[in-house]
């Protein structure tokens, strides 16, 4: 993890928006929490987090956050809460800190971690 990197990405965020910046900060701190083989990096323009290979990213947009799914097409949905229509991709999208409850995102964090982190 290039903490430089991560640090610069969020303090540009919350130049720009505090709520958004928040979100974000709420988000990885989630992602981070899952288990101590969770890294993250700055790719694609947002956060990308790995447990033996890439399983969610946090994006910051004018008007909303995304939670991405690499393989998020294989996860179950039982909130009916995943977007998107690729083949592989998934996203949840954000507006407010309340999201984060409303849209269990803890549930679809937890099942994207258990199917990337290694046996």
């Amino acid at each position: 993890m290039s903490t430089d990197r991560v640090a610069k990405l969020l303090d540009d965020i919350r130049a720009l928006d505090e709520a958004r910046y928040t979100l974000v900060q709420t988000l990885r701190e989630a992602v981070l929490s899952l288990g101590v083989g969770v890294t993250e990096e700055v790719k694609y323009g947002g956060l990308l987090f790995s447990a033996g290979k890439p399983f969610c990213g946090v994006f910051s947009y004018a008007k909303h956050v995304s939670l991405e799914f690499s393989d998020g097409a294989a996860l179950p949905d039982p909130h009916q809460v995943l977007e998107g229509e690729g083949r592989l991709r998934r996203h949840i999208k954000l507006s407010a800190i309340q999201d984060i409850q409303a849209k269990q995102v803890h549930t679809y964090l937890g099942l994207a971690y258990q199917a990337a982190a290694p046996a």
